[in-house]
């Protein structure tokens, strides 16, 4: 079958990201990037591809199949409105908005549209996540009762990161709360269940930014499981996913770390090791009885290949988005509930995913 054309928007980390994904893909092919020219010439040379300074300048010159919009958060809607009015199938990378509003705006653009969009929670085409939702529909953690869970990591002072046209992360919508915890609240809906509640604190002493760098979540679920999450870029900790699950090696691996647990009142599943800890018989459960320990057996995939696999079984009508518009809404609705409880204290309701 003849490889689909897919054009990159973004030629930052993410946006590189993608481009090396199309370079080993056997179905999909790198057609062009979109990128202001005087940080992508280079990117676009190395690719051997066309570079396009807008999306307007891409379809008027060399229509793609679809798009990967791989830009910052602040452009995502209004990119993904531009392919959605030319009829392009579009992988939008998270966090679907940089509001709340711009999201519900997108999704009823992209639903009366029959658009085919696709939201870059890469995390559920991997093979931990689906392992993981293997066992807890076993019934072998028992009743789910609580998450710990933690996004605890360093990210560089120096490389750019945060300066020049990266400035936009020290801002609002810059800091790990929409960056980072919209994965794991991802993560926590597809294998826990919908969000109803958040309270929250966050910090800016560390950086000094006007956006927090750090922040203690606690959140509950419609089926009565609480969790506790606590996220931060500026520690020197390896309890991250990034740096636990081997899904990408620019990040240095620490094999044995788990960023989350999920605890029930049979066993507990460490995430993303899988390891299993639990009791043989419901009559057994005391903490004076030994839990028994295993690794719950899975073959590790690399989670971006997969979803370039699926965005391309969506361009071509054999599979529905794995991760929708109305997906990404709500987790930018827990999301936005985290932000509100950290400003404003309390307990914030999530509206109901519908």
């Amino acid at each position: 079958m003849q490889k689909l054309r897919i054009a990159v928007a973004g030629a930052g980390l993410i946006g590189v990201r993608h481009i090396e994904e199309l370079a080993h893909s056997d179905a999909a092919m790198l057609s062009g990037i979109v990128a202001p020219p005087r940080r992508a010439v280079e990117v676009a040379r190395r690719a051997g591809v066309p570079l396009h300074g807008t999306l307007a300048a891409l379809f008027a010159n060399d229509r793609p199949d679809g798009v990967i919009l791989g830009t910052p958060n602040q452009l995502h809607v209004e990119q993904a409105l531009e392919c959605i009015a030319a009829g392009v199938p579009v992988l939008v990378e998270k966090p679907l908005a940089h509001t709340l509003e711009a999201g519900e705006r997108l999704v009823q653009v992209a639903e009366r549209a029959r658009a085919r969009l696709l939201v870059g929670h890469h995390r559920r085409h991997g093979a931990v996540l689906r392992a993981a939702g293997e066992v807890i529909r076993a019934g072998t953690l028992g009743q789910l009762v609580a998450v710990l869970g933690c996004g605890a990591f360093y990210k560089p002072d120096s490389e750019g990161y945060f300066d020049g046209p990266n400035a936009w992360r020290r801002g609002p919508g810059g800091g790990p709360i929409l960056l980072n915890m919209i994965h794991e609240v991802d993560n926590l809906r597809a294998l826990v269940g919908e969000v109803v509640a958040v309270q929250a604190m966050s910090s800016n002493a560390t950086r000094g930014f006007a956006v927090e760098d750090t922040a203690a979540i606690a959140l509950r679920f419609a089926n009565g499981v609480l969790a506790t999450f606590l996220m931060s870029d500026t520690v020197a900790s390896p309890k991250s996913w990034e740096q636990t699950s081997g899904e990408s090696l620019a990040f240095v691996q620490y094999e044995h770390e788990d960023a989350c647990v999920l605890m029930g009142t049979m066993g507990s599943l460490g995430i993303p090791t899988l390891r299993l800890r639990r009791f043989a018989r419901a009559e057994d459960r005391s903490w004076f009885k030994s839990l028994s320990d295993e690794s719950v057996p899975f073959v590790r995939l690399n989670p971006m290949a997969q979803q370039l696999a699926h965005f391309v079984a969506v361009i071509r009508g054999e599979a529905e988005p794995l991760v929708t518009a109305r997906d990404g809404l709500q987790n930018l609705r827990v999301v936005d509930a985290i932000l509100r409880a950290a400003r404003e204290g309390g307990t914030v309701a999530v509206p109901p995913h519908q």
